[in-house]
Order: structure tokens, then sequence, then C-alpha cells
């Protein structure tokens, strides 16, 4: 639904780099490099930026 605060393995904040990732991606950076620029390097946090599904917006209608 929305970004977790925190990575569920290791508790990492990572809540707070989710929109500037999404931005930089959008206008045509590698996804790995920029990543690397937010300090994303254990494979438990990336996979939590790069794996989550935005459902807001399809859940909505029916609350």
């Amino acid at each position: 639904m929305i970004i977790p605060v925190r990575c569920f393995t290791c508790g990492k904040v990572i809540g707070g780099v989710y929109q500037t990732y999404l931005k930089r991606v959008q206008l045509g950076e590698d996804p790995q490099q920029v990543l690397d620029d937010l300090g994303l390097q254990r494979y438990c946090c990336r996979r939590m930026i790069v794996a989550h599904a935005d459902l807001v917006d399809e859940v909505i209608p029916l609350g």
C-alpha cells in the first residue's frame, strides 16, 4: 500500500528515499545507480524500494 518507514529485515529507515527514487528513475536515470547514490547498499533495503507496488489509488474508492 504505502512504503514502509523501515526495512522489514534490517530496520534501516527507507521511507524517506522512495519519492526521490521514483522521481530520478522517471527522469531516466539507472535504478541501480540511484539506489547506490541514496545509500541503499543492502539487498534487503533495495528489495523494499524496487518491489514496492503503490496500490493506494486502487484502494481509496473502496473506502
